[in-house]
């Protein structure tokens, strides 16, 4: 198989090579650095956006679009989860080994990787995240859908998964996300919706100042005498004149 790398027959297996060797020629730690990068260092990150995502739409918006928002949000690592587990019969039915069980001369910086490489696990619960995440916020989406990416060249750049492996695991993440989320959204709006309108609870979906802005604009519609005049007749100072 190491023959295919060189000649450029399989593309998988050459593009594996290409990416890993980046790995040797870097300095020991820049290796690591990704190595952190890939294991822990980008699921992280992917916490980080959907909290600031979270705290950004509480803040902004109409209440339908905080509740639809935050339902959104919630499905984010919901589908992760569901993926992942998806992901069980399709390792154990595929069975392919780790690229460094077949192939020389990758440079591989973690070990103990024990299990099979497709689909990437990593890739999987990141596409998921990142494609969750897009369907509460497009702006935040795109910057989690962009940890994704990198997130699969980082798997690759380690030499743990293949290419392929990556590629299946942003096609199943985006596959559970996409698809399942009609059923789910339809399944958590109406809870988030009840939690928004609790006293104390309602603050996970609704900031104190946006209610309050809220309940201004209402009023100023409903009474136009506190905006720039009245539209249904003269007010209390015109009559006492």
């Amino acid at each position: 198989m190491a023959v295919l790398a060189s000649d450029g027959s399989n593309p998988d297996v050459g593009l594996l090579y290409d990416i890993n060797g980046l790995a040797k020629d870097a300095p020991s730690w820049f290796d690591r650095v990704m190595e952190f990068t890939g294991e822990y260092g980008i699921m992280l990150a992917m916490v980080l956006v959907v909290l600031w995502c979270w705290w950004s739409v509480r803040r902004r918006g109409g209440p339908e679009d905080s509740v639809t928002a935050v339902a959104g949000l919630l499905w984010a690592p919901l589908a992760a989860g569901i993926a992942l587990l998806v992901n069980i019969p399709i390792r154990g039915f595929v069975e392919r080994p780790r690229p460094f069980k077949d192939h020389q001369g990758l440079e591989v910086l973690v070990d103990g990787k024990t299990d099979f490489s497709f689909v990437s696990d990593h890739a999987t619960m990141a596409m998921a995240i990142g494609v969750g995440v897009f369907v509460a916020n497009r702006r935040f989406g795109l910057a989690a859908i962009g940890l994704a990416l990198v997130e699969g060249f980082c798997r690759v750049y380690m030499g743990v998964h293949y290419p392929t492996d990556v590629v299946g695991g942003f096609a199943l993440g985006t596959a559970v996300a996409l698809l399942l989320a009609p059923v789910a959204l339809a399944l958590l709006t109406p809870l988030v919706s009840a939690v928004a309108r609790s006293e104390r609870a309602g603050r996970l979906v609704r900031s104190r100042r946006a209610p309050a802005r809220e309940r201004h604009e209402t009023l100023d519609i409903a009474d136009p005498r506190l905006g720039s005049g009245s539209a249904s007749g003269p007010d209390e100072n015109d009559l006492a004149a």
